[in-house]
């Protein structure tokens, strides 16, 4: 399968804007993982783009993401895509370094969303690791977001939360600011 026809899916199956940002800033967190790794940035960007493809029609942890996968499997995804993309879910065991990757860039890309969206410029390149520790200790901001699942993501993928990891996805995201229109107050 191709980005193309990944982003199709994506479309078809997902109305929400912020959902479809979402996904878009786990695709760019991912390649950015598989870009630092070595590892072959289409592919792991195409497993972070469709992750969450159909959580507007299973939108419980019981079936997100496997009832999902045999319409993946139709459209042509492979097993192994398939495979890490299950893989994220509660249900989910990580066995891969990309499954891995996956699990500790999805949270953690919605964290670093709320920093930018309540900077006054709200410019996700205006943001930076101290910025996003301050709110982290604040546990009433993004309050959904599950603080103890990001470390524990990082621990299991065997890197540093704040000198690492946060900051390979800080800067995948601010590399494509336009396109999770987090470049400025008026995206």
């Amino acid at each position: 399968m191709n980005r193309d026809t990944a982003w199709d899916i994506v479309t078809e199956f997902v109305q929400s804007d912020s959902l479809r940002k979402h996904m878009l800033a786990v695709e760019f967190a991912m390649r950015g993982y598989a870009s630092h790794y070595g590892e072959d940035v289409e592919s792991w960007g195409l497993v972070g783009l469709l992750h969450d493809f159909d959580w507007e029609i299973h939108p419980t942890l019981d079936k997100h993401p496997i009832e999902g996968a045999p319409i993946l499997r139709e459209r042509g995804l492979g097993e192994d895509d398939i495979e890490t993309i299950l893989s994220h879910g509660p249900l989910g065991v990580r066995k891969t370094l990309r499954d891995k990757t996956l699990h500790a860039v999805d949270e953690l890309t919605g964290l670093i969303t709320a920093v930018a969206l309540v900077r006054p410029s709200k410019d996700i390149r205006d943001v930076e690791t101290k910025s996003i520790r301050k709110k982290w200790r604040d546990k009433t901001f993004a309050a959904g977001v599950d603080r103890d699942e990001i470390e524990h993501a990082a621990q299991e993928l065997g890197v540093d939360l704040w000198e690492f990891h946060v900051p390979l996805v800080l800067r995948a995201m601010q590399d494509h600011a336009p396109e999770l229109g987090l470049s400025g107050a008026s995206s």
